[in-house]
C-alpha cells in the first residue's frame, strides 16, 4: 500500500474507542455529515454468518457477473492489502480513490470516537454510493445487528450457518448469536438461511415471522447435495445439476447452496449459477499455493494456505483434507488469543502427522508458538513442535518428509503474511 492510504488508516487507528461498545451510533452520525451515502447504493445484498459469508460472497459476485451485471463487493478482513476489502464495479479500489474517500470520512468525523472498522465501512459506502453498479454485496464483519454495515435497507439478506464465536461481544449460546445475525432481517425482506442447527434455525425464523420477511431456508425451500462428482441443487424452480464449486471442501457445497438460493431469488439464470460454481475465487480458503519463494523452498511438496480458526471451520478443514489423495499431513498453525484453539485444531489431529506451532508477527493478539503448541498437545497431537517462522517450520517438516503435505492455517493474520510474502 502506498504512502496515502496507508498514513490515512493509521490515523483512523488513534481515534479508536479504548472498548469496542457494538453500537450504531457513532455510524448514524458519520453518515448524516456525508450525507445519507447507504441511502444511494445499488440494491444491497446483505451477507451475515458465522461461517462462510466470503466463499458464499464470492460465489454470489462470480454469477452476477456472468450474468452481466456490475457488482460493488465489500469483505472484511483484508489479507495482503486493505484495498482487497472495497471492490468497485469488479474491481479493487485504485489507491487514488480509496486515500480520496478515507480522507473524506476522516475530515466530516472531526475527531471524534469512532472504531477502525466503522469508518472504513463508511469510506466504502461512499465509494459504492458514488460508482454506477448493479449490485452491492455487503458482508457483515461481527454479528449482525449492531454490525457497522447494519445501515441498509437491503433487497436480499442471507444468513450463512451460525455457530458459536466471538462469544464477548455476542452473547455466550448460539441462541444469543442467532439473534445477533438475525437483526440483518428487515421487514418484508427475503433472507436465505443456510443450514443452522436447530436453535440457531428457531431464533432466525421467529425474527423472519415477526418481520414479515419471506425465507427461502435449507431443507426447506431448497436442497444441495453432491452426486457422483456433480452438485445438485433443487428448489421450487425446478433441479439443476452443476459443477462442483471450485472451493475445494464439503462445507463449500452448502455454502454453493446458499449462493444458488440467492441467486434464483434475484431471478439468475442456470449459464449465471454454473459460472457461480467455476468462476469464484476466494483466496486462503483451502488454496493450493503455486508459486513464490515457499512453493520453491517446498520442492516435491505440496503446500496448502487455509485461514479458518473456529471449531466449525476445523472440521470442514478436516473434511477438505480427507478427501484430497493420501499424502502425509503437517501443519504449520499459528493462532490469536481470542479464539478457541483446541476446538478449531482438534479435528485436524486425527488426519495429521504432525504440528509446528508459530507466532503471528506483527500481531499483539498473538499466541505464542509454545502456547499454540501446548493447546496443540490438549488436542491430541501426536507430534508438535515450535519453529521462529513459517520457512523455518517448513524447512523442519521437509527435511523429515521432503513429499509432505503441509498445510499452513490458524488465522487469517497469518494467511495473509503468506500471501504477502509469497508474493
Amino acid at each position: 500500500m502506498s504512502q496515502g492510504s496507508d498514513v490515512i488508516l493509521d490515523r483512523m487507528m488513534a481515534l479508536h474507542p479504548k472498548i469496542i461498545d457494538l453500537t450504531l451510533d457513532r455510524v448514524w452520525r458519520l453518515l448524516e455529515a456525508l450525507d445519507h451515502p447507504e441511502r444511494r447504493l445499488p440494491p444491497v445484498i446483505h451477507i451475515a454468518g458465522t461461517n462462510g459469508k466470503g466463499s458464499t460472497q464470492a460465489m454470489i459476485r462470480a454469477g452476477l457477473e456472468a450474468a452481466g451485471k456490475s457488482v460493488h463487493a465489500y469483505t472484511s478482513p483484508h489479507l495482503a492489502r486493505f484495498h482487497e476489502r472495497i471492490r468497485l464495479a469488479g474491481d479493487l479500489i485504485t489507491e487514488d480513490h480509496l486515500t480520496e474517500v478515507l480522507d473524506r470520512c476522516y475530515a466530516a468525523n472531526h475527531g471524534e470516537s469512532i472504531t477502525y472498522f466503522e469508518i472504513t465501512t463508511v469510506a466504502a459506502m461512499l465509494a459504492f454510493a458514488e460508482t454506477p453498479a448493479d449490485y452491492t454485496l455487503l458482508e457483515v464483519g461481527l454479528g449482525g445487528r449492531l454490525d457497522a454495515t447494519n445501515v441498509v435497507d437491503p433487497a436480499l439478506s442471507i444468513i450463512t450457518p451460525v455457530s458459536i464465536d466471538h462469544t464477548q461481544f455476542l452473547g455466550d449460546t448460539l441462541a444469543k448469536i442467532a439473534g445477533e445475525k438475525a437483526g440483518i432481517i428487515k421487514r418484508g425482506v427475503p433472507v436465505v438461511v443456510g443450514p443452522q442447527e436447530e436453535g440457531a434455525l428457531d431464533v432466525i425464523e421467529a425474527t423472519a415471522n415477526r418481520l414479515g420477511a419471506p425465507i427461502l431456508a435449507y431443507g426447506q425451500h431448497w436442497h444441495v447435495w453432491e452426486e457422483r462428482g456433480r452438485l445438485v441443487f433443487q428448489d421450487e424452480t425446478g433441479l439443476l445439476d452443476l459443477p462442483m464449486p471450485v472451493l475445494l471442501g464439503a462445507h463449500q457445497v452448502t455454502n454453493a447452496g446458499v449462493a444458488l438460493a440467492a441467486l434464483r431469488a434475484l431471478g439468475c439464470d442456470e449459464a449465471a449459477c454454473e459460472a457461480a460454481m467455476t468462476n469464484a475465487e476466494w483466496p486462503a480458503r483451502m488454496q493450493r499455493l503455486r508459486h513464490g519463494p515457499l512453493v520453491d523452498v517446498a520442492g516435491e511438496a505440496e503446500l496448502w494456505l487455509d485461514g479458518g480458526h473456529n471449531p466449525a471451520a476445523g472440521v470442514a478443514l478436516a473434511e477438505a483434507l480427507g478427501r484430497l489423495p493420501a499424502r502425509p499431513l503437517h501443519l504449520i498453525c499459528g493462532m490469536l488469543n481470542t479464539k478457541d484453539i483446541t476446538g478449531f485444531m482438534r479435528p485436524l489431529a486425527a488426519r495429521a502427522e504432525s504440528l509446528t506451532a508459530v507466532e503471528i508477527p506483527g500481531e499483539a493478539a498473538t499466541l505464542s508458538a509454545q502456547e499454540t503448541a501446548v493447546a496443540a498437545e490438549a488436542a491430541g497431537f501426536a507430534s508438535v513442535d515450535t519453529a521462529p517462522s513459517v520457512t523455518e517450520a517448513l524447512a523442519a517438516i521437509l527435511a523429515r518428509d521432503p513429499d509432505a503435505r503441509v498445510l499452513i492455517c490458524g488465522s487469517l493474520y497469518l494467511a495473509g503474511q503468506v500471501l504477502r510474502e509469497n508474493g
